[in-house]
């Protein structure tokens, strides 16, 4: 799994057609209607509970322990906390996780300027390690199609299932394999913006099935001058089938599947899959969420 470095500086501004308020009001109404997580700050208006993620001497009940764990959302892939800050100005009590320091960087940045109290983990989502389990987790833009190999994927599956609360969900998206094939393989992107610009070359490996795309960008930083960095990064698209068998094998029930890009049902042409999963199989005793 490649790791965003000079490109995370300039992540935002390149990808600001990326669609996260309307992932975010999908997100939101996904946790309503399949969910157990609750905005905390609605939450602690009335039971003071206090947010995990966030260090205090606050000593709490068995029961707000508890609550805390089931309305706490983690979103794996977080990258610059677009989404995660969104999330967070919902009233969700978040925590983002990524693989890549520069992106994080940029997300702390932001946390910092709207004083938003976001707990940010570097970590390889296939080596997941949190400290408690979490009601929600969600994982967008095509974070999961990073990981190449389908042990890789069921193996994060599997931890997101050990992390989840009873009951909890899983929200995720997944670029196809139709997606990668017929309309981005082989292409070239290219924009000149005002102070960067960038070349984006795709080339899709049939044999793999894996998307491989050069990056070169150049940013502009002191008068007429610019830098030029390039990166490389690969990603693999999946079917729907697939995803839905290494979801059950790691131990989840699928709720819902669904077209990305039209909310409709999932067609040969889909570029995009949203998935909802949930996690059964533990108990927990007084548990009233289930």
């Amino acid at each position: 799994m490649e790791s965003y470095s000079d490109f995370a500086y300039v992540y935002d501004e390149l990808m600001d057609n990326t669609p996260y308020e309307l992932w975010c009001r999908r997100i939101e109404n996904l946790i309503k209607t399949y969910g157990i997580s609750k905005p905390v700050r609605e939450t602690s208006l009335k039971t003071d509970a206090v947010s995990p993620a966030v260090s205090t001497e606050y000593e709490q009940s068995g029961e707000e322990l508890l609550a805390s764990e089931r309305n706490l959302v983690a979103d794996l892939g977080c990258g610059t906390g677009t989404l995660t800050q969104l999330m967070y100005d919902k009233g969700y009590d978040m925590m983002g996780i990524d693989n890549s320091e520069e992106m994080l960087n940029v997300a702390c940045t932001k946390r910092e300027q709207s004083g938003a109290q976001i707990l940010y983990l570097l970590q390889d989502m296939r080596e997941l390690e949190l400290y408690s389990t979490v009601g929600t987790m969600i994982s967008v833009c095509d974070s999961l199609n990073y990981i190449l190999e389908e042990d890789e994927l069921l193996q994060t599956f599997q931890l997101v299932n050990n992390y989840l609360y009873p009951g909890g969900i899983f929200i995720f998206d997944f670029n196809t394999v139709y997606k990668y094939e017929q309309v981005i393989g082989d292409t070239t992107i290219a924009e000149n913006r005002e102070d960067c610009s960038f070349i984006w070359e795709n080339y899709y490996h049939s044999e793999e099935e894996i998307n491989e795309y050069d990056l070169t960008v150049f940013v502009q930083e002191e008068g007429d001058r610019f830098r030029r960095f390039t990166e490389t990064h690969y990603q693999r698209g999946y079917t729907e089938e697939q995803m839905v068998s290494l979801v059950e094998e790691a131990g989840m029930k699928v709720l819902l599947i669904k077209d990305s890009d039209t909310d409709g049902p999932v067609t040969e042409t889909t570029e995009r899959i949203y998935l909802v999963a949930r996690e059964q199989g533990k108990q927990m005793e007084n548990n009233s969420a289930l």
